[in-house]
């Protein structure tokens, strides 16, 4: 049996090492790991084509090869990524509020690590060196548990920055990392309380399922995103186009991709055939309604299944509805909560839909895909939160914290 108890001794051993890191070393290591992975490319390159080519052996759908593949400006972004988060400022050691009783006591709170964090993810390579950077700057130790489709990758990725951090003079332990991609390991590492204290999930609706039922250790519910539009009768028909083209097809396979676009039933025959036009360039098959199929000679029916689906692909959900109020109900019973938009040139229906769609991320007149933590200012971000506690929406730095209170007297008693 794999030994995750051993791992997270070492984790455990090295965020007592990181929690007490001044910036400047943090930041030294984060430069080091950047450097190293540009210096080693070739390795990385040539365990990547080993995973790429297994995957496309097993018969792996194209959107997901295309998350899996790296090439050489793709590992230069990563490294970037990186650059990114070191001129970021540094969340631990500052101070949210401070006060001063009236016995004289000063209460000041400030933000520290969490501690270990495990991350069970899918696919991604570029999510090895992400979240193993925010956590470290953000002081914090990981254990790093990938899908077995990118396992070469991660392995080589993960050994290249244990020796920048060895080589930066910082425990190559705040960087852990799960061999043994068995369905097993990953349950056992859901429940390895004392050693984890926060386990976030990124893939699949599926994985994120299995580790909110399963997990025994305090979990963040990340990435789900079966993501909508709304085009509003008021809406620009160039502009509405252009936007779920984005949301679309420029990256299907990530979390914050529309699957279903929703059109109001006065602008559905002007505006359907525009995008249909468009997204043929993309081949993507729309699976509609029955009245966006009388528009739309020959498409595919939609079926309930559909409307709950984060299909990941060029596949795209489209209902016709009468108005906003029909929009919103359908949104809300169907949306996993991460991103949602409308496209209007109405005051009243922006502010409306905004008032009334609980999202972690809501949209007036823009794509969903910049719910991101580069694009929202955060840097590299650890994950997309769709739950409400303690983080939402994009993780960056200061989510990977928690606080604690600085309590400083003269002698004061209580009585």
């Amino acid at each position: 049996m794999y030994d995750l108890v051993s791992l997270g001794k070492k984790a455990k051993s090295a965020a007592v090492t990181l929690r007490k890191l001044s910036t400047a070393q943090k930041n030294n290591g984060l430069a080091a790991i950047a450097e190293k992975l540009i210096e080693r490319k070739a390795e990385i390159l040539e365990s990547n084509r080993l995973d790429v080519a297994n995957a496309r052996a097993k018969g792996v759908k194209a959107s997901m090869i295309d998350r899996l593949t790296l090439d050489s400006a793709r590992i230069e972004g990563i490294a970037s990524a990186i650059n990114e988060i070191i001129a970021l400022p540094d969340p631990i050691g500052a101070f949210d509020s401070g006060v001063t009783r009236p016995n004289g006591i000063q209460i000041l709170k400030m933000r520290v690590p969490i501690g270990v964090i495990a991350i069970i993810y899918e696919a991604r390579p570029n999510v090895t060196v992400d979240a193993a950077a925010i956590c470290l700057k953000s002081g914090n130790a990981c254990i790093l548990r990938g899908g077995k489709e990118a396992y070469a990758t991660n392995r080589t990725i993960v050994s290249i920055m244990r020796e920048a951090l060895e080589e930066a003079k910082l425990p190559a332990d705040a960087i852990g990392f799960v061999e043994d991609t068995s369905r097993d390991t990953a349950e056992r590492l859901m429940k390895l309380n004392g050693y984890v204290d926060l386990l976030i999930p990124r893939g699949s609706a599926g994985l994120i399922k299995t580790v909110v039922d399963n997990a025994t250790v305090p979990t963040i519910e990340t990435g789900a995103g079966n993501c909508h539009m709304y085009v509003d009768s008021a809406a620009n028909l160039e502009m509405a186009v252009n936007i779920v083209d984005n949301g679309k097809t420029q990256r299907p396979s990530v979390c914050n991709a529309l699957e279903t676009v929703l059109v109001h039933r006065d602008i559905a025959p002007r505006f359907l055939p525009m995008l249909k036009q468009r997204l043929d360039l993309y081949d993507v098959e729309l699976r509609g309604c029955p009245t966006t199929r009388v528009i739309l000679k020959g498409i595919k029916a939609a079926e309930e299944a559909d409307w709950w689906t984060e299909y990941g692909d060029y596949i795209l959900a489209v209902k016709v509805v009468n108005g906003i109020d029909e929009a919103i109900e359908h949104i809300s019973k169907y949306s996993t909560g991460h991103s949602d938009g409308i496209v209007t040139d109405s005051v009243s229906a922006s502010h409306k839909f905004v008032a009334s769609i609980d999202s972690a991320a809501v949209y007036v007149n823009a794509s969903t895909r910049f719910t991101d933590g580069g694009e929202f200012g955060l840097g590299a971000e650890i994950g997309i939160s769709t739950q409400k506690l303690h983080a939402r929406g994009p993780m960056g730095l200061s989510e990977l914290t928690t606080v604690k209170y600085i309590v400083t007297g003269d002698g004061q008693i209580r009585t």
